[in-house]
């Protein structure tokens, strides 16, 4: 088995990573696709987690703008999380890789609740563990979801997919003809730039706990295995 970079990682996967090139929803192929690359870490024997938000489906301060009570718009953005996270998790079974969903709200009858030491003790059997629901609160952003479980699973580093976007840049390369690139920056740098990586809170609290951060392009095949492997791709914010 090939040495690895990290023993124990969170993969963060937007709502939107889900939709292949739909505009709405989910594209089995591409959630399958999804699926094969995170086998291809799990191949490693590196521990994986995984975070996935719910804007494919719907964003809770969006609907919260047209009229519906706050707090419950985002208690319907993390239902939209635990769709993404049971179709992800059947595409992960189809492939071969054991899989468990917990969820941060209480759905017995399509996942596990969330406990720490269960999510911990499925990791060390082999297990990928895909946490649902954001953090169960209304307010907090799914990037705020990923740094939590991973500060609380102990994971060294958070896999922030983008689609198409192979990294973190000075201005939108997608719309800015010759925008820079970073290969690493601090939080503190990150911050002070006013990069649009994750949010102010989910940055605080990885910083806090030394978590690395890895922006990278998971479109690119085999990008995600490329990365646990230690090879240099995307953008890597780290303390300092």
């Amino acid at each position: 088995m090939a040495a690895t970079r990290y023993k124990r990682v969170l993969l963060k996967l937007s709502g939107e990573a889900l939709m292949g090139e739909r505009p709405f929803g989910i594209d089995p192929a591409y959630v399958r696709y999804l699926a094969e690359e995170v086998r291809g870490v799990h191949e490693l024997g590196v521990e994986t987690a995984i975070v996935i938000g719910g804007g494919n489906f719907l964003r809770g301060a969006a609907v919260a703008e047209q009229g519906i009570e706050e707090a419950t718009a985002h208690y319907m953005g993390m239902l939209a999380m635990v769709i993404n996270a049971l179709a992800l998790q059947s595409q992960l079974e189809a492939v071969g890789v054991p899989t468990r969903v917990q969820s941060a709200l209480r759905i017995d009858e399509v996942a596990e609740p969330y406990i720490r030491r269960r999510a911990i003790h499925h990791l060390e059997k082999g297990l990928v563990v895909v946490f649902a629901a954001g953090t169960g609160n209304p307010f907090f952003t799914s990037d705020t979801a990923a740094a939590l479980r991973a500060a609380e699973i102990e994971a060294e580093v958070i896999l922030m997919a983008k689609n198409k976007v192979d990294g973190v840049y000075d201005a939108d390369p997608r719309v800015v003809p010759g925008a820079k690139k970073y290969a690493d920056l601090t939080y503190q740098e990150m911050l002070e730039r006013k990069l649009a990586v994750m949010d102010q809170t989910a940055a605080a609290l990885a910083a806090e706990r030394d978590i690395e951060i890895l922006v990278f392009d998971v479109s690119a095949a085999g990008a995600m295995r490329r990365a646990v492997l230690g090879e240099r791709i995307g953008t890597l914010v780290h303390v300092g």
